[in-house]
């Protein structure tokens, strides 16, 4: 298999993909991950029905439990997910793991690359070109604050227009916008930005693993 990573080119294109579920009306839910460098707290949105769906039921499996951020960039991202991180020796190379099958893309215009965006990640369009997720690795968007000009260029070279309410996120909070309809975001973090920004930051190898291994405790499903 090969590696799940994001991309880091910003010269995209964007191609059609499946659409979010249309007129959800349901509550959205609240995940709480427990990690060895502290607690986050994440919302998940009903709209991506799939991917919600999901990651409700591998939390309730206990599948993230004990599994780490194998992929840190400061600026970028975290990432995790990867069952075979559970038991992985120091410096091995992480990232091809999942529960063996992947899931529709549901890529949502309101829902976007965000400061804190929970996403997930996928095997490239060469391999992948209806951009289907992982049916486990996640990430967590650390991202950057972007200047109009930057967002006009991007837009360019994605051959996208983004919204005002993007140009706001991403020129105040910051965020990743080159990643916007690549990828589904599902969620956000609503509590426990300060240890997600502590584990992007940790020192890493050169396959961007932290050196010090940072672990999920648990997961579980929480109330607002």
């Amino acid at each position: 298999m090969r590696r799940i990573v994001l991309a880091l080119l910003l010269g995209v294109f964007l191609i059609t993909t499946p659409a979010c579920s249309q007129g959800r009306k349901n509550k959205p839910s609240y995940v709480l991950i427990k990690t060895t460098m502290g607690d986050i707290k994440v919302k998940l949105y009903p709209r991506t029905i799939h991917h919600t769906q999901n990651f409700i039921k591998l939390v309730k499996e206990h599948y993230y439990d004990s599994l780490l951020f194998h992929r840190v960039i400061p600026g970028f991202v975290i990432q995790g997910g990867d069952p075979e991180s559970k038991n992985a020796q120091p410096g091995q190379l992480l990232g091809n793991g999942g529960p063996g099958y992947t899931i529709p893309a549901e890529l949502c215009p309101e829902y976007f690359h965000k400061r804190g965006a929970l996403a997930m990640a996928r095997e490239g369009d060469e391999v992948n070109p209806t951009r289907r997720s992982a049916g486990s690795q996640f990430y967590i968007v650390v991202g950057k604050v972007y200047t109009d000009q930057e967002l006009s260029t991007l837009e360019k070279r994605m051959n996208t227009k983004f919204t005002p309410e993007q140009r706001q996120a991403y020129t105040t909070i910051g965020g990743t916008p080159f990643l916007d309809g690549q990828y589904t975001v599902f969620g956000e973090v609503v509590e426990g930005m300060d240890v997600v920004d502590k584990i992007a930051n940790v020192d890493r190898d050169d396959n961007d693993r932290p050196k010090t291994d940072v672990r999920i405790l648990s997961m579980k499903i929480v109330r607002k």
